[in-house]
């Protein structure tokens, strides 16, 4: 089987090397554009084929908002967009124009690499269950355990732990977990996100906390030295 490609196109050089290195290291293969202009030449001139691409905003000639509606016009790739920008409403646009992801910098490159992979289908074939700290989910039967302990949970929030879950260390918006779970558009009531965050936290207990409240954004599920298994 062909390795994956990932087009990376960002004006700093050394975020270019940096991703280009932990791609290799995951088994992908990469190539970079240093600005908008050129990643278009590559993908419209030069035709090359890839299965993702990394997009900065910022960038001269063409800045990532343009690139990424150009891309859209024409092509379902795949696109995550990684930016300086973290206020709510640039996330919300990237989404909107047809962004798969949006990482903001500084980011953790592994995180990035577990969203790449995640939107590549790579290590999640056939995947039964998922562990986080103390949780663990059996997707088959759709149980939810802590600590041995076996929790109830509604099928919104179980579909709700499963997307923390999956997208565990990450700022998540809440229009982007209402899209996401309840595959409403951006115009849905955030209300019923905070409603089900509160039910979950309630029924997490003592564990509670792993779900943070991102002000301004929404909720990220994370705690120190704890990492997403799947089997």
């Amino acid at each position: 089987m062909s390795k994956k490609r990932v087009l990376v196109v960002d004006d700093e050089f050394r975020i270019r090397k940096l991703l280009v290195d932990f791609l290799k290291r995951e088994d992908y293969e990469s190539i970079e554009a240093k600005d908008g202009e050129e990643a278009l030449d590559l993908l419209f001139e030069s035709k090359e084929k890839v299965d993702l691409i990394i997009l900065d905003v910022m960038m001269p000639k063409y800045d990532g908002w343009y690139v990424l509606e150009s891309i859209r016009e024409y092509m379902t790739t795949p696109v995550v967009m990684l930016t300086a920008r973290s206020d709510e409403y640039d996330q919300l646009k990237g989404f909107k124009l047809g962004a798969d992801d949006y990482v903001t910098k500084p980011f953790s490159p592994s995180v990035l690499m577990a969203r790449i992979n995640k939107i590549l289908n790579k290590d999640t074939e056939d995947v039964e269950s998922l562990d986080f700290g103390v949780i663990h989910m059996d997707l088959a039967s759709r149980q939810v355990y802590i600590n041995d302990s076996k929790i109830d949970l509604t099928p919104k929030e179980f579909e709700l732990l499963r997307y923390l879950i999956n997208n565990k260390g990450l700022a998540l918006s809440r229009d982007k977990i209402l899209n996401a779970v309840w595959n409403y558009d951006y115009f849905g009531d955030l209300r019923t996100v905070d409603t089900h965050v509160k039910q979950l936290r309630a029924k997490l207990g003592d564990y509670a906390y792993y779900i943070s409240t991102v002000r301004s954004v929404g909720y990220r599920l994370d705690i120190e030295n704890e990492f997403i298994t799947e089997k």
